[in-house]
């Protein structure tokens, strides 16, 4: 670890508090904290307070306030998150590292409806084919929730919801961010990063719309850390199309359809040597989607389904070229009913048909029954239960279930709130490790996970929140990769602790912390830090000026080194961003500039490859 630089960061965060620590304190300072609305926990609108589960919040303010940045970038800064290949070359393959699991714990939904890719080894979905810029929000649960989503939903579920439409009858949008991609050796300074994105919606009688095309592209990095690199561009367009249809007060329909696709270079392990190097292959990934989602609204009650079909074509070029083509369809049929303002119910079915094409294609279907119960007393004690009866057409059926209590009081204008959580989890192996072309073994078995957490949360009218929680995961049958697919002789176990910290300093001046440990009691995890902490100061200069300052800290973790499969330490680092945005023109016009890893640190993510020096970024964002 570079100790200058993690010292510097400190100190310019240190500095940045004081600065403008002379400020008025704030009267009553984001009474929005306080009545927040968490969604994806319980799948009702509940406030907070009322939720016995970690549920981080990404808003529509913080998107808009990376813009220009990825995804995976963003979700990176969260506690208890490690997206390894983030800040590496674009088109890194990404590892989704939650409290110490892997990509298959990891459920991603997209407004509501599962996404994944059932001929990927881990059946996860790629964060690289979605676009920041359409994006309304982000959810995530950490720890289990397979018994309101399902197979995978093992350390955590991602809910993305999409830009909603506007009132007006027609709205606009058009983004453009011109950036450096440079490496730590390498501060060229030439316009290398391009991302684009330009977005019509709004509403006409009972019909609303939205249309969007965005475009990203990068260059000017090797995959490969090498003496003679050569760059390995990075490419990919998205289109979204969604209308919906208020057919009567009660009932309305929402279609959507997307195709997004990407293309990156990268660099492989070509034979005889089979060590990383510069190569001319290819990474080829596109997806198509398109659904329809129903509602119907009654007293104390709605009923929808939401569907999708989605098609995914992915190419590896290399040495070890694959084409793998993969159809899914989803179904999720769920009636939500409030008997009143203290017992809120969800029964509904899910259904799931998943194809990939090997040798020959191969599939599987799951249909699983689930109940879900919240009950809100007015003395304090909240409760979260439910249970999902999993039917594998493979594995047959197994049962899930989850027992989430939590327990309120109210202190100093604000709650006090003890929780904790016992939960289950369900994974059956995917078609990619059963049929696929590297190491298949039909005779896997699936995956089963026990997570218990207990946790405390703090929060005020005045502008502090403060959380932490306690987990322990233990693994059964954990499937591991050797010369085949195998699943583990031995149990693993990966328990650890978070801290969470938001802070109104003074008027306009917002703080935010976290902190994870993450311990592998039993088991290997390679790339999964034992500490990691991000930081964050938030200031309004004034009603249209805004500029931040982040730090994030990356401990020491794991890496095997391919040429002579030794496990190798990989030192932790520090790293610094800078934003700084002002809005012109009746709020109507935003420019904005990004400086990353302000202090250059030279640093590996993953053992072998290249990873990004200091960079910066200018944008323009033009609201109509």
């Amino acid at each position: 670890m570079n100790k200058k630089t993690k010292a510097l960061g400190i100190l310019c965060l240190g500095m940045f508090a004081f600065g403008f620590a002379q400020e008025q304190v704030a009267d009553s300072t984001k009474l929005e904290q306080l009545d927040e609305v968490v969604i994806s926990d319980s799948r009702f609108k509940l406030k907070r307070e009322n939720s016995g589960k970690t549920v981080i919040k990404i808003s529509k303010e913080e998107i808009e306030r990376n813009q220009g940045r990825t995804i995976s970038e963003l979700i990176n800064t969260k506690s208890g998150i490690e997206i390894n290949g983030s800040r590496s070359v674009e088109g890194q393959n990404l590892g989704y590292f939650v409290r110490g699991g892997n990509n298959r714990q990891v459920l991603v939904l997209i407004d509501g409806i599962q996404v994944n890719d059932p001929s990927i080894v881990a059946n996860d979905f790629d964060l690289r084919l979605l676009d920041l810029n359409t994006i309304e929000s982000i959810e995530i649960i950490k720890g289990a929730a397979s018994t309101l989503y399902g197979n995978a939903a093992a350390t955590a579920v991602i809910n993305i919801t999409t830009k909603k439409v506007s009132k007006d009858t027609i709205s606009g949008s058009f983004l453009s961010v011109v950036g450096t991609n440079q490496t730590q050796d390498d501060l060229n300074y030439n316009g290398s990063s391009f991302t684009n994105n330009v977005s019509v919606n709004g509403t006409a009688n009972k019909v609303t719309y939205l249309a969007s095309f965005g475009n990203r592209y990068v260059d000017g990095i090797s995959a490969a850390k090498s003496d003679n690199p050569e760059i390995d561009p990075f490419s990919r367009f998205n289109t979204n199309l969604k209308i919906g249809y208020e057919i009567s007060e009660n009932i309305n329909i929402t279609a959507f359809g997307s195709y997004d696709k990407f293309k990156t270079d990268i660099d492989g392990f070509p034979p005889p040597s089979f060590t990383i190097a510069d190569t001319n292959d290819e990474y080829i990934s596109e997806q198509t989607r398109f659904g329809l989602s129903p509602k119907f609204d009654y007293k104390n009650g709605s009923f929808q389904v939401n569907a999708a079909f989605s098609k995914i074509d992915r190419e590896t070029i290399s040495a070890f070229s694959t084409v793998n083509e993969a159809e899914s369809f989803v179904l999720d049929a769920f009636n939500k009913y409030t008997f009143n303002d203290k017992f809120y119910t969800i029964v509904g079915l899910n259904y799931g048909d998943y194809k990939s094409l090997f040798a020959e294609e191969e599939s599987y279907t799951t249909a699983d029954p689930y109940l879900n119960v919240v009950y809100v007393s007015d003395f304090g004690l909240n409760l979260n239960a439910g249970a999902r009866y999993n039917n594998h057409s493979e594995y047959g059926s197994h049962l899930v279930y989850s027992l989430n209590p939590s327990y309120k009081i109210n202190v100093n204008e604000g709650y006090a709130k003890v929780f904790g959580s016992y939960a289950t989890s369900f994974i059956a192996p995917n078609l990619s490790q059963l049929f696929g072309f590297f190491g298949p073994n039909p005779d896997l078995k699936p995956e089963e996970n026990t997570t218990i957490e207990a946790g405390l949360e703090f929060n005020t009218k005045k502008g502090l929140r403060l959380n932490g929680v306690f987990f322990n995961r233990k693994e059964e049958h954990t499937i591991i990769f050797g010369s085949t697919y195998e699943n583990a002789t031995t149990d693993a176990t990966v328990q650890g602790f978070e801290f969470e910290a938001e802070l109104s300093l003074v008027k306009n001046l917002n703080f935010s912390a976290n902190y994870s440990f993450t311990e592998v009691k039993d088991g290997v995890r390679l790339r999964v830090p034992k500490h990691k902490a991000n930081a964050s100061l938030g200031y309004s200069i004034s009603k249209n000026t805004f500029a931040s300052l982040n730090y994030q800290f990356v401990g020491s973790r794991g890496d095997i080194d391919f040429s002579t499969f030794e496990n190798i330490d990989l030192d932790s680092f520090s790293l610094i961003d800078l934003y700084l945005s002002h809005k012109i023109i009746k709020n109507k016009v935003k420019l904005f500039t990004n400086i990353t890893n302000l202090f250059n640190e030279d640093y590996f993510e993953i053992l072998g490859y290249t990873t990004r020096g200091r960079n910066i970024s200018l944008g323009l964002n033009i609201m109509l």
